[in-house]
């Protein structure tokens, strides 16, 4: 069990929640969402997984690009970061929204070249 789920050495409630949340309703974006918020620090393979499950249930989904990306970079993938910037950009432009768009640009300039 990933630290994520545990809490002072026991299940982690807000954890505990999101999952039983998400067996009634597994393709809802806002769960995933939050519960790849709570697995972030702890378990970034699983982090990666639900934000990607985000992005595909919801492709306009500018800060699931943003936490996706702080993930890869966190674990030294900056290639990946780069690249996932650049899409949430495409897809925040998309939608409309600059502040999202605005945000990625700045994660994706602070990589450098």
């Amino acid at each position: 069990m990933s630290a994520a789920a545990r809490e002072g050495g026991r299940l982690n409630p807000r954890v505990e929640k999101l999952r039983r949340m998400l067996d009634a309703s597994p393709d809802d974006a806002f769960l995933l969402y939050a519960l790849a918020m709570e697995c972030k620090r702890d378990d970034a393979p699983k982090a990666l997984e639900l934000l990607q499950r985000v992005i595909q249930l919801e492709p306009l989904h500018s800060y699931a690009y943003f936490q996706l990306g702080q993930v890869h970079e966190s674990a030294g993938r900056t290639d990946e970061a780069r690249e996932i910037y650049q899409q949430g950009m495409t897809a925040a432009a998309r939608a409309g929204d600059e502040h999202a768009r605005s945000e990625l640009a700045g994660a994706l300039n602070a990589l450098g070249d």
